[in-house]
């Protein structure tokens, strides 16, 4: 079925949106850098949120860094019309204590997301056939190297100097959904003295779908993955004592696919000492793959991501 495998490739480009649309802010509010320069990778657009009460303090908050940052805010100005209504999630859980309030800095998407998001440890672990075919579908090899510079090198250290930030690994966490969890995981592997948590919504382990729709091309492609997705988590894994680790899935559209990707995935950070206050793994049944869905169950994250001190 052509239609059907083009609209599946299409769902894992993109960040996808439902319909629900949202306000903008009415919370808190939103500075814009836009295009933001890089020594790393193409100029791209952050959107900062400072949250109720920062103007009227000098106190210090935490971070919470999140890709795909044209759709956290404001839904009349994400590209497909939904937001995650990230500073509504946000503003309720700090009024009633659930959280420790977050500067959120958005980071915008370009058109070489997938490269970008993709790690590139995981591509140097895969079989040379399925590291072709990868690269093949992202138009390339993988940037997200430069990426998490880009990120560690030049935008933290550009927000800790322009807002007032606890600028420390424990208060320092990053998000994002499908392929953003991806590279949220990778982030805090590759800099775990940086970043203290990382939340990976929907998180898109397949790396592809397109020729998965036949049982036993999945089941062939899903293992040999498996393989070398564990064998990097393994491998990665920061100190749990000092760490927090959020995984999630719906079971609709794109996240159908991922139940036993997770679940494998999740023997692995298990295995490796991560108990339960430190390492959680859901599953929302009827969640589809959309901001819609991720705006639904948003507090889950960032309440295990930002406890209270």
């Amino acid at each position: 079925m052509p239609d059907r495998r083009a609209l599946l490739v299409a769902m894992a480009a993109l960040p996808f949106a439902g319909t629900a649309r949202a306000e903008a802010p009415v919370s808190g509010r939103l500075v814009e850098h836009p295009g933001m320069p890089s020594a790393f990778v193409q100029p791209r657009d952050v959107t900062v949120w400072l949250p109720p009460g920062y103007d009227a303090s000098d106190a210090r908050w935490p971070v919470l860094y999140m890709h795909d940052g044209q759709n956290l805010f404001d839904a009349s100005r994400a590209p497909y019309g939904a937001e995650w209504g990230v500073d509504e999630h946000v503003s309720r859980l700090a009024a009633t204590g659930q959280i420790r309030t977050p500067i959120v800095v958005g980071i915008g998407n370009t058109p070489l997301r997938l490269r970008e998001y993709v790690p590139a440890e995981l591509i140097a672990a895969l079989p040379a056939d399925m590291r072709d075919a990868v690269q093949a579908i992202y138009g390339g090899e993988p940037l997200s190297d430069g990426y998490l510079r880009f990120l560690v090198e030049e935008l933290k250290p550009f927000i800790d100097r322009t807002y007032r930030t606890r600028a420390g690994r424990e208060d320092n966490v990053v998000m994002g959904s499908s392929m953003g969890g991806l590279i949220s995981l990778s982030a805090m592997m590759e800099h775990p003295e940086v970043f203290g948590g990382a939340g990976c919504v929907s998180t898109h382990w397949p790396l592809r779908i397109e020729a998965l729709t036949d049982p036993g091309a999945l089941t062939a492609w899903r293992e040999r993955l498996v393989a070398a997705w564990t064998g990097v988590i393994r491998a990665g894994l920061p100190d749990p004592a000092t760490h927090r680790l959020y995984f999630d899935r719906g079971d609709e559209t794109l996240d159908q696919f991922y139940a036993d990707f997770q679940t494998r995935i999740d023997e692995t950070v298990r295995a490796a000492g991560w108990g339960p206050d430190r390492f959680r793994s859901l599953v929302f049944p009827g969640a589809e793959h959309n901001e819609k869905s991720w705006n639904q169950r948003l507090d889950v994250p960032l309440t295990f991501l930002l406890p209270p001190a």
